[in-house]
């Protein structure tokens, strides 16, 4: 399946409309996200029945903003809508081929059971994505994210041991 661009317009529809979305968080400045494009451009192709997006976090300031975007790039995969894997940094190929089989392989009536206990219990809504939402925060200064950017590019070139898809336990 071809790349998909995501903007504040079609992120939720996206979202719900698959099973499975990864969605790269990303700018044109960043080296680790070019270094990361080849190898998330190639597992697209190995994968036709995912979606692959990608979102410039340049011109979707206030998405990233939304998406608790803090460094990038970031990678994200939804299925079924609910977000079971958040993690900046940028993977290898075999660590995302192996993602990518664990997200396959959730039992997603016990991740959705896991979501509604933690609804049930939470006094506050889980934070959801929507239009209105992203319109009520302002845009996050271009400076400031290169800034913690930068402070952590070491820490996250090299990726993180301990990956845990969320839900799993």
């Amino acid at each position: 399946m071809a790349m998909t661009a995501l903007t504040e317009a079609t992120f939720e529809q996206t979202l719900t409309g698959n099973d499975i979305v990864l969605v790269d968080w990303w700018a044109s400045w960043c080296g680790p996200c070019r270094a990361f494009a080849p190898v998330f451009e190639a597992a697209a192709e190995q994968h036709d029945d995912i979606v692959f997006a990608k979102v410039d976090t340049e011109a979707e300031q206030r998405l990233a903003a939304m998406a608790g975007i803090m460094s990038i790039p970031t990678l994200m995969v939804f299925r079924e809508g609910v977000l079971v894997f958040s993690q900046p940094g940028a993977l290898p190929a075999a660590a995302l081929a192996d993602l990518i089989g664990q997200v396959r392989a959730l039992d997603m009536d016990q991740v959705h059971g896991a979501v509604a206990a933690q609804s049930a219990t939470s006094s506050q809504a889980p934070a959801k994505i929507t239009q209105r939402s992203v319109a009520e925060i302002p845009p996050v200064p271009v400076r400031s994210r290169r800034r913690r950017w930068s402070q952590r590019t070491a820490r996250q070139a090299t990726g993180s041991c301990g990956r845990r898809l969320i839900g799993e336990s």
